[in-house]
């Protein structure tokens, strides 16, 4: 856990580090439980089309709104909400206007899942 707070815990103030994110896109790893990870990133526009096979992927709207495409038809996730999009599902976020997330995801899932393209982030990233 490169990066990561060693120790007998850690506090995360989510302000503070979501202060220090100046690009869309591009998650950030605040905290580790286990094999899970804690990821805050700010998006707005588009993203891409893609999925997770092997895992869920848990999105919490921190600040703004999110919409997540689904091939079903589009879900709307408002700040203090979140949705958990199940594995092998097929999505697309998307934001109006600037909105802060955190994702809850296992270690080493990218962000693009199975799609590889200019939005695909380093992964393990530690703010």
């Amino acid at each position: 856990m490169e990066g990561a707070p060693q120790g007998t815990g850690y506090v995360v103030n989510l302000d503070e580090k979501l202060g220090r994110i100046d690009e869309h896109w591009k998650p950030r790893v605040v905290a580790q439980m286990n094999d899970y990870q804690f990821k805050l990133v700010k998006i707005c526009g588009d993203f891409v089309w893609h999925s997770h096979a092997d895992t869920d992927e848990t999105f919490f709207v921190i600040d703004g709104e999110v919409r997540i495409d689904l091939r079903g038809g589009p879900v709307v996730i408002r700040a203090g909400e979140l949705f958990v999009v199940p594995k092998g599902v097929e999505h697309k976020p998307y934001a109006e206007h600037e909105a802060s997330i955190m994702l809850i995801e296992p270690c080493g899932v990218l962000n693009t899942g199975d799609a590889r393209n200019e939005r695909t982030a380093q992964n393990d990233m530690w703010l």
